[in-house]
Parts: structure tokens; sequence; C-alpha cells
């Protein structure tokens, strides 16, 4: 093996574009234009190869079958001349082990100028098929083309198993003035693992995910896995065709909230959680079979802490490799399209964590975040705040609410603490946040962010929904953004749940003092279109389980809970409920272990589960439950007696549907002969009944239905005589007129 030469003055035969300064600089993987003097490079009338080799012992170029053995001209560079710009090269190295490689400095860059044009702007809409690691064909060679966006980064290289992590081997060409770096390396293909390594503009060395990444390890692993997304088979156009009535405010909506990890375990292999294809059989034949339209998925989006739920992403762009490959994630998505089921993710663009091989101070600066941690720093979770005011921050998250509709087909998103990004001073003491340029505590920036992602989503593709957790009275929250609103499809009604779930948790015998928590959230339920959410944030951190919330005897608190589920369906507002809470699991949730199935084959919690199923039933199958569910006309109050803590409504959907009337009853005590009016003669049907032994209850009822009779009463012209049950609600259907 010869002796590395170090002295470049020994060298003396350089090509003209190569300099002393030039092998020193990539001896010590400093340079910082190293695709002007790497590959190949015309010299007079010569073409030259210069190649940095670490390790290697002697490097050959082999062009149209002809070998020329390249000379070391310092340290771990070499080079000569070849009678040809198309060549392979082949180390040896002292262990007798050789390589051979397409040279990746042999490349012309691939971004087109296109791309430049619009990365410069912070326009591009579809970021991620430019930036990311792309398994492509070019020029004729397979490999991967990898591009970050680093703009203050003083140097970028890719590292990864195939160059053994060394950051000097690979550094990346900057993409014009767009701050992005690229570069194209032949043979590394789907699987392989990879960080960014960057120089950053203090000087700093770290080791980066990639934030358009497709893969990643499995936490505690750091490192990307280049992923490719492209030729799935996609089995649901008739899914598709259909989805715009699926999400339209008219249609029934039933959301079934999903946290992957702690659905289902399979205890015969450690314990380990489903699958994406598991889940594609056994949690869409599952929602299927309960009733629901939707399931809305805890965050998918790579995270490395399982405490976090998800909350937490460090790769907004890759399916968390808990569950399986992307391809496999699709396959969820595609079985429960086959089953009519849309499928929603929950979307995390309101922070993201400090982990150091994520988004912070990702080129050596504040470049995603804000320097300033008034505005930058969540108090609450220890938490990073995105800089909206950023046009290529704004791109990257408005690309990402796209990336998800389009690439894995989700029908919809659920964007996270909408309130955190909407105000400045959110959970912030005086002092402690900066004033809008008027002064003010609205965050513009978000609001701007927030109205343009909208508009992209819904301009892209209007059959979607996106829903705001939006806990303030922030005006038009779904309303149109040319009118000044947000332009969310939907808002969760935090207000109707924080009301309403004070007033089951009273005992009975208080609530008289408290009936306005049940009637008051209709004075608002027409302000926005609003999903009624029993969401994982109500059972857990000591809140207790929906069965602990509510009083009484064991009895008596199936039957609350039997007669909160029936008031949530029947009320204005589309629906939404937790795992578990549909057969009343006994303990909080908790992310480590599965929901309690035992539990839910046990005669009350089964019984609970059926009378939600029948709920997703009814509320589907009857036009006047769920049509004018966003529209003041479709309800009307019958009667509030708050000293008996009963209750009593209409529902009515478009002109000819049948009417609903529903009638609660919160105490535990039965009521005999009670009178209430309907909107027309008839037979009323006994639709459901809460109390019904099928459910669990006592099988209190009224034979089915009862005729009307001409008796006026609540201001209608009949009525009529129930028997109301202990702790019951009874929803009554029109069958006839008169």
């Amino acid at each position: 093996m010869p002796s590395k030469t170090t002295d470049p003055a020994a060298t003396p035969d350089l090509p003209a574009f190569l300099t002393g300064d030039d092998l020193a600089l990539l001896n010590a993987g400093t340079h910082p234009s190293p695709f002007t003097v790497l590959g190949p490079h015309k010299s007079g009338n010569r073409r030259w190869i210069v190649t940095f080799q670490p390790n290697a012992a002697s490097v050959t170029a082999t062009v149209a079958g002809k070998d020329t053995a390249l000379t070391r001209l310092s340290g771990d560079v070499f080079a000569a001349p070849v009678p040809g710009k198309d060549y392979t090269l082949t180390m040896q190295y002292g262990d007798g082990a050789t390589h051979t490689t397409e040279d990746p400095f042999a490349f012309p860059p691939l971004l087109t100028d296109f791309d430049k044009y619009l990365l410069g702007e912070g326009t591009h809409k579809q970021l991620w098929r430019v930036l990311g690691a792309h398994v492509t064909t070019y020029e004729k060679s397979r490999g991967t083309h990898f591009a970050v966006w680093a703009p203050n980064a003083k140097r970028v290289s890719v590292v990864g198993e195939f160059n053994a992590w060394d950051g000097r081997r690979h550094p990346m060409r900057p993409a014009g003035e767009t701050g992005v770096w690229e570069i194209f390396l032949p043979g590394v293909g789907d699987g392989a693992l990879y960080k960014y390594e960057i120089t950053g503009a203090d000087g700093q060395i770290a080791l980066k995910a990639d934030p358009v990444g497709f893969g990643a390890q499995h936490p505690p692993e750091k490192a990307s896995i280049v992923r490719d997304i492209t030729g799935y088979g996609w089995h649901d156009a008739e899914w598709m065709e259909s989805r715009a009535k699926a999400n339209n405010r008219a249609s029934p909506i039933s959301i079934y909230e999903v946290h992957l990890g702690s659905w289902r375990r399979r205890y015969d292999d450690g314990g380990r959680p489903l699958s994406y294809k598991e889940l594609a059989r056994d949690l869409v034949d599952y929602v299927a079979h309960m009733g629901f339209t939707h399931i809305e998925l805890l965050p998918v989006s790579e995270f490395p802490f399982d405490g976090s739920w998800g909350y937490q992403p460090v790769g907004l762009y890759a399916p968390t490799i808990r569950f399986g490959p992307p391809h496999e994630f699709r396959d969820l998505v595609d079985a429960a399209h086959a089953k009519g089921i849309g499928v929603l993710l929950d979307w995390v663009p309101g922070h993201f964590p400090t982990d150091p091989h994520g988004l912070a101070r990702f080129d050596g600066t504040a470049l995603y975040e804000h320097a300033d941690p008034r505005e930058g720093f969540h108090q609450d979770w220890n938490t990073l705040i995105y800089n909206y005011g950023r046009t290529e921050v704004k791109n990257y998250l408005t690309a990402n609410a796209l990336y998800w509709m389009e690439e894995y087909h989700l029908d919809g998103l659920r964007v996270d603490a909408v309130a955190s990004m909407l105000y400045r001073d959110y959970s912030r003491a005086e002092g402690e946040w900066v004033p809008n340029r008027d002064g003010g505590r609205e965050n513009y920036e978000a609001i701007a962010f927030l109205q343009e992602m909208n508009k992209e989503v819904y301009g892209a593709d209007p059959s979607v929904m996106t829903v705001a957790e939006e806990s303030t009275s922030f005006p038009q929250v779904s309303g149109a953004v040319h009118n000044g609103g947000l332009g969310f499809g939907y808002k969760w009604n935090m207000g109707w749940m924080n009301d309403t779930l004070r007033y089951m948790e009273k005992d009975p015998i208080y609530r008289q003092h408290d009936h306005h928590l049940m009637t008051f959230p209709i004075d608002w339920a027409f302000t926005e279109n609003f999903i009624l959410p029993i969401s994982h944030d109500e059972v857990v951190h000591g809140k207790g389980s929906m069965l602990e919330k509510m009083p009484g005897t064991e009895w008596e608190k199936f039957a609350n809970l039997r007669a909160y589920y029936a008031y949530m369906w029947t009320q204005p507002g589309k629906k939404l409920l937790f795992m578990g809470c549909e057969f009343a699991q006994p303990e909080e949730w908790n992310h480590d272990r599965e929901l309690n199935w035992h539990a839910a084959e046990q005669p009350m919690h089964g019984g609970l589960r059926e009378l939600v199923r029948d709920l997703n039933r009814l509320y589907r199958e009857t036009p006047a439950l769920h049509v004018k569910d966003c529209e003041a006309e479709g309800f009307r109050w019958i009667a509030n007696d708050p000293s008996q803590s009963t209750m009593a409504y209409a529902r009515f959907g478009a002109e000819g549907d049948a009417p609903v009337v529903v009638i609660c009853n919160f105490t535990p005590v039965e009521r005999l002969d009670y009178r209430v009016g309907v909107p027309t003669g008839g037979f009323w049907e006994e639709a459901l009944n809460t109390d019904s032994n099928a459910y669990g209850g006592g099988n209190r009822g009224n034979l089915g239905g009862r005729d009307a009779s001409d008796t006026a009463h609540d201001g209608f012209d009949h009525s009529v005589t129930l028997t109301l049950p202990p702790l019951s609600v009874i929803v009554l259907t029109a069958r006839g007129s008169g």
C-alpha cells in the first residue's frame, strides 16, 4: 500500500482547477464547494477525474472497458486524466476487499429551474416531490436523490451505511440560491439508512433526520430510511368518487378515535401492537361492525417518545415505523375505504420537540422555529413553535397537509391545538409574550397559515375535510376564508363537551340547579360546523374513565352513561368517541396497554357497546338526526323542566323527512304519564330506549310507541303520553301523519 502524501508540494502535476488548498480542504471535509473539484473536469485538453476515497489502497477508473489507475495526490484524494466522462470507480482496500461504484460527483444537478424557483419563493405545493430521499433512475443509473433545506449551513453531507457514516465522502451541492442542498447517490436504494451531517452557521456539526423523509428507524434509533413510496396499487376508486358526500355536513359523521399502539396487542408475541396490515383487518372490521363512518388516528407522523402519543412529531412526512412501512399504512387506509369508512389523521403543526436529531436549530440557526423563546417555545409542552411567518416554513407545513391527502388518500385532517397557534399569549403570563404589530394577542402569521392551508387542501380536493381542535370562541373557525374565516370544515365543540360532562358528573339530586349546562350549548350550536367530541383527553391524566365520571351505584353509572351517549347522538353536531368509551372501559386509558377487552365481554359493558352500535345505526338511517346537524332549522326545544331534570326536543331533516322527538330523564326517578308535544299526529315509534334490557336497562318502555292524540301540548297540535324510565333517553320517530 503506497504511503499517503500529505504535502501538496509533492504532487506538482495538478490539474488547473485543483490547488493544494483544495486538497487540504477535501481531506478535512471542509471544502466549501466540492463539486467544483471532485468528479470529472476538463483541464486544458484533458479530462480529469478527482475522487476522495478514505481508506482506499488504490483507485481505478474504468472507461469503456479500459482501466486507468488514479494517483494519490494527497491524503485520500486520488486523480488522473481519463479518456472519457462515463466511468466507474473501483476501490481496493488493504484487506483485499474491493468496491465498484459510479461517481456521485459525475452527475449534474437534478432539480429543475422551475423547482428552484418555487423553492426560492416558498410556494412549492408538492414539496415532497423534490425534497427528501427519492429512489429514481437518473441518466440510466439507479440510485437515490437527496435534497434538504438548510440555507445557513456551511456544509451538508448525506451519511449512512453506504459511506461508513463519513460526512467527508458525500458533501452536497447548493441548488442555486434556494437554500436547498442536493446530491444523487447511485446504488443507494430503498431501505437504506441515512442522516444529514450539517455543519451549521455556528460551526457546530450535527446529525439530523430528514425533515421530508418518508421513513424512519424505530425509536430510540434516529436515522431516516430511504422509502420508495411510488407504485402503490390503490383499490378505492369507488370510495374516492363518493367521498364528497361522506364528508358533507348534511351526512352522518360518527368518528371512532384510535391510538393504534394500544387498541389491541398481540400477547402471543411479546405484547406488540398490531401492525398496519393486522389493523387493516381487525380494526376496520370492528369499526364497520360498530357502525362508525370514520376512523380518526392519533398522530402517526414519526415521533421519538411513545408517551407523547404522537403529538411531538419529528418526521411529518413519515408514517411511524412502529406498525410497518409506508405501503402497509396505505393498506390500512385502502381497507377502510373498501368498507366505506373514511380515515382522518390527527395532524400537529402547532409545535415540535427539541430532540437534537429533529428540526430544532436545524442548520445551526432557529430555522423552523422562532429564535425568541417568547414566540418560539411552548412552556406547557417544552416544545418549539413553528415560525409561521417564514414562507418556507409555511410551505413545509402546507405541503405536508397536501402530502397526506395525495400520497395516502387520507380523507381529512384534525388539526391539533389550534388555540395555541391563534394566540401569542397562549398559556403565558404578562411579559412572556410578544404582541402582534397592532399590539394585540392574535397571531396574524398563524392565522394566515391556517387559512392558506385550508385553501390549498380544499382547492386540491374539495371532497376532504379539515377539523379544528379549537377551545376558545375565536370567530368563524369553520367560516369561509373569503369571508374572514379560518376555512376549516368542522370544529370540535369543546364547550359542549365541558358543560355536559360537568352536568353528568353531578349527583342527580343537584342536577336541577345546573340544568342550563345541558341546554345552554344549543345557543351557539350553529355558529360553527361542530363535532361533539369525547376524545382521549377526557380519559387520561387522572380524569378517570367515562364510567368513573358517572355518579351512583354501578347500575346508575351505566344508566347515566347510556343516557349521555343517547343525548350526544341526538344533539345537533357530528360525533366523535375515543376507543374503549364505546364499552365503558372501567379504567383510564393507558397507552402502554391494550384496551380492556375482557371488560367489553361483561354484560353491562357489552350492553353499552350494543347501544353505541344502535345509536350509530339510528343516526345514519334517520335523516332528521344528521341532515341539519349544522343548521338551526334542524332543532327545536319542546320542553325543559329543571326541577325534574327532564328535557325534550325535536330534530328535523329536509322537506319530506320524518321528524324525531327525543325525551331525556336525568334523574333516577321513573316518570309515568309524561306528556310531550309532537310535531305531527299518527303513530310515534319508540326507535330507541336506553333502558332496554338489551343494553343493560330495566326494560321500562312504551310498548314500541304511542299513537299521538289531538291534545295540544308544548306548542304542537298533537301529543303523546309516555313512561320515562329512570336515567334514560327515549327516541321517537314519526311513522304516520295527521
